[in-house]
């Protein structure tokens, strides 16, 4: 019901209320006006933000992270300042609801999640009808209002004792006690849930451990960070079978995206950081409709020589997405007589990316004319989307085949007709080098039109590296690559990394057969029993 509307604060003079009301909807649509303006500005800043990331990413630039970390804080204080005036303004309409009858409509919400647990707080009114009555059992209940509020548990630490009280016999003399439990460090103090939870903080969610250990020390517990690293390297050593395992899925499917990434390392005794690599092999059958798992399979090595993938895939055979690094050239190349054994399917986003680069400059209807045609491939791919094999095949057969035979001989068409100076022609030859690796991805149903699957796991490095400055040895980079192997093909597989990995350290030192390492896989996983620091 609409709150009594004081009416003796009203002039009587009528000519003076319509003065009153016209200056009030002056000053909402002046707010009107505010807010829109201030949505404007912050989409303008998106757009700003979006090509500065794009060209952060593209090539290594300072200035160019500098301008976009500057862009993403005045975003949020934009954003931050839309919100205090919004709710400033829904306050004071809230106050004054009833005397105008232009109301807002209320902003539609999507539900909040299921699965979260619910608290249900009941409100009873106060019982004080105009009769006088105040007996509940009089009152007829006619329904109810819910609001649900989403609030935030703080993260608590707790200490689990466990006792073991011993027992002797008077007749025998012998001394009855529970063995220790399992712990992942003997005699050590971290439950699995904790080192699980160290392990994410620094390798998902990019948090150094000597912030880490500031954060528990708020809490009142003093972890010093050098005890942190050694979880850590306890956590590496209990996982590392495990990563192994889904390796070994992983380059056994016959069809792996694969791409690497930068990470500074630090060279003791040289007073300064190289650079190492990370690298990811991946599986997703998903996009074909099939009813394999997902994984990850990540390795670390101090360079990018070309024996490193070399090693990583030694002994695979099947088809390999890559982008254009010379150093797959020895994998793919044949051998005497024989067939290589690795098949190169390059990527269309790379050489998509070359031309928007020189459309984004210099806006070439050359380079327009091959982004079009090249979105033309990519709306058959979403088509075909969840489909079998055979099903994408077919589509590729009869639709992407002769749209990219056509854009094969466009561009050797302008490529002739530019000076190999240009920008734009390079961007042509970097395509039309590659074209047969390019055009491979419709001889087989499994392929993808491009490597974003890969690129796509390296993000979250790529996002989080900047927080680490470098890793402290290469011993450290084969550690992080466990870690991400774990944690990010539990993500593929719809688990919680941090719940996940927490259970399989507990049941790992709880004696799980080396043998049976197969029932720890994130497909395979089911926690039918909880780590004890969980629960």
């Amino acid at each position: 019901m609409a709150p009594e509307l004081d009416t003796a604060a009203f002039p009587d003079d009528v000519e003076t209320l319509r003065a009153l009301l016209a200056q009030r909807d002056a000053a909402l649509a002046e707010r009107d006006a505010e807010l829109r303006n201030a949505g404007f500005e912050i989409e303008k800043l998106k757009i700003q933000l979006a090509t500065l990331r794009r060209d952060r990413y593209g090539r290594s630039s300072e200035k160019l992270a500098a301008e976009a970390d500057q862009l993403e804080m005045l975003i949020g204080d934009l954003e931050e300042d839309q919100a205090e005036r919004e709710a400033a303004a829904a306050e004071k309409e809230r106050r004054t609801k009833g005397k105008s009858g232009n109301q807002r409509k209320p902003a539609t919400r999507r539900p909040l999640p299921e699965h979260l647990p619910r608290e249900t707080v009941v409100h009873e009114p106060v019982l004080a009808c105009r009769c006088g009555c105040t007996d509940p059992a009089r009152l007829t209940r006619l329904g109810e209002s819910v609001t649900e509020v989403l609030e935030k548990i703080p993260a608590r630490l707790k200490v689990i004792r466990h006792v073991r009280p011993r027992y002797a016999c008077r007749a025998c003399e012998a001394m009855l006690q529970a063995p220790a439990p399992a712990l992942p460090i003997e005699r050590g103090r971290p439950g699995p849930g904790l080192m699980a939870h160290v392990l994410v903080s620094k390798y998902l969610d990019g948090l150094p451990l000597f912030r880490l250990s500031g954060i528990l020390a708020r809490e009142g517990v003093a972890i010093q960070r050098q005890t942190l690293a050694d979880w850590v390297g306890h956590g590496a050593w209990w996982l590392r079978p495990l990563a192994e395992a889904i390796g070994t899925y992983a380059l056994a499917q016959g069809v792996v995206w694969t791409d690497d990434t930068t990470i500074r390392v630090l060279a003791p005794g040289r007073g300064r950081t190289r650079i190492g690599r990370f690298w990811v092999y991946a599986f997703d059958p998903r996009p074909w409709g099939g009813t394999g798992p997902p994984a990850a399979f990540y390795c670390y090595s101090p360079d990018r020589k070309g024996e490193r993938p070399r090693e990583h895939l030694a002994g695979y055979a099947g088809w390999l997405h890559a982008d254009a690094y010379a150093g797959y050239e020895a994998l793919t190349a044949a051998k005497g007589s024989k067939p290589p054994a690795i098949t190169h399917v390059a990527c269309m986003a790379h050489a998509r990316r070359e031309l928007f680069k020189v459309y984004d400059s210099t806006k070439s209807p050359i380079a327009e004319e091959a982004l079009r045609r090249i979105a033309e491939l990519y709306a058959i791919e979403a088509a075909i989307n969840g489909q079998s094999p055979e099903q994408r095949r077919a589509a590729r057969q009869a639709q992407s085949k002769p749209l990219l035979e056509a854009l094969h001989a466009w561009m050797l068409q302008q490529r002739r007709r530019l000076s190999g100076k240009s920008t734009l022609a390079k961007a042509l030859q970097y395509a039309l080098n590659r074209w047969d690796a390019l055009a491979r991805y419709i001889e087989d149903g499994r392929l993808s039109i491009d490597n974003n699957l890969s690129e796509r796991q390296l993000r979250g490095i790529a996002v989080t590296r900047k927080n680490f400055l470098f890793v402290g040895s290469d011993t450290g980079g084969h550690r992080a690559a466990i870690i991400y192997t774990i944690a990010e093909t539990a993500k593929l597989n719809g688990l919680d990394p941090e719940a996940y990995i927490a259970a399989v350290l507990d049941r790992l030192a709880g004696g799980h057969p080396i043998t049976r390492i197969h029932e720890l896989l994130p497909w395979n996983f089911k926690a039918e029993r909880q780590p004890a620091a969980m629960g």
